[in-house]
């Protein structure tokens, strides 16, 4: 269960933003390009600020393919009130370039992730660009499941862009928060699971009555602007 901060300074969440990248249309489903943003989300919690994605790496092909504008780490944290030697804790909702990009500048931090999504990063061939996740100094802190890793702040797998996609839970004074990441590209798409899931419906994904559970009050997202709110 996840502990309530009681006596506990609140936590807050802050947006940090990394730049964009061109989805192309073969990519979006629509059958036309899509520009999306690139987040990541700082938690400020007493025991140390928890930086949630790290920003996109890249090489020639990426960056012929998805086109991105990169605001890069420290210019990102300095613009959420924060800088890189303040992070103390880092969390990737999964390992793809774009959550990634900056880990290499955290070295020495702990980063937890799902162990089976630190396996398909490092053993599958183009599933990320190895030198983001193996890079010197790096100390991962591998999970087996839904983990609370500070008071008030639990990790949750939710499988499904990656098997090891994982979101964060912010139990906050006035309600709690979710980072989901990539669960779902759009907020839009997780409010349709929501209704299809409350109504016994289609097919979403197992692991959203445990997020239901956790009665969010907020919930964001890695590559679309808007917030779900209930």
């Amino acid at each position: 269960m996840l502990r309530q901060n009681s006596g506990m300074r609140d936590i807050s969440v802050r947006r940090v933003g990394f730049g964009y990248f061109v989805r192309p249309a073969a990519e979006t489903g629509t059958g036309a390009a899509r520009a999306e943003p690139a987040l990541g989300y700082l938690v400020e919690h007493p025991d140390g600020l928890l930086l949630v994605d790290s920003g996109m790496g890249g090489d020639d092909w990426v960056d012929a393919h998805y086109q991105p504008r990169r605001v890069p780490l420290p210019d990102a944290l300095r613009a959420a009130g924060s800088e890189p030697d303040a992070i103390r804790y880092l969390v990737n909702c999964h390992l793809h370039f774009d959550h990634c990009g900056g880990n290499p500048k955290l070295a020495g931090r702990p980063i937890f992730t799902q162990r089976v999504e630190l396996d398909a990063a490092r053993r599958t061939a183009d599933y990320t660009l190895p030198e983001l996740i193996d890079a010197p100094g790096l100390s991962y802190v591998e999970l087996d499941g839904e983990t609370e890793i500070l008071p008030g702040v639990l990790i949750v797998p939710t499988p499904g862009h990656t098997a090891g996609h994982q979101s964060v839970v912010v139990r906050r004074a006035d309600g709690t928060v979710i980072v989901a990441g990539q669960s779902h590209d759009t907020a839009t798409a997780y409010g349709v699971d929501v209704l299809a899931h409350g109504a016994g419906i289609g097919d979403p994904p197992g692991w959203l009555g445990r997020l239901r559970e956790l009665d969010p009050r907020r919930v964001m997202f890695a590559h679309d602007n808007a917030v779900w709110e209930p």
